[in-house]
């Protein structure tokens, strides 16, 4: 899987909230937004 660079366009996405609504880049689209990655729960990393 090739690894996103800082600066670049996010990709394209789907998933649900903590509420189970879901969100979508492009529902977002317009407005800023942060995505935020974290290694897997008992990895290393």
């Amino acid at each position: 899987m090739a690894q996103i660079q800082e600066g670049s366009e996010a990709p394209a996405f789907e998933l649900l909230d903590q509420d189970g609504t879901t969100v979508s880049s492009e529902s977002l689209a317009g407005s800023p937004y942060l995505l935020w990655f974290y290694p897997k729960a008992s990895t290393p990393g």
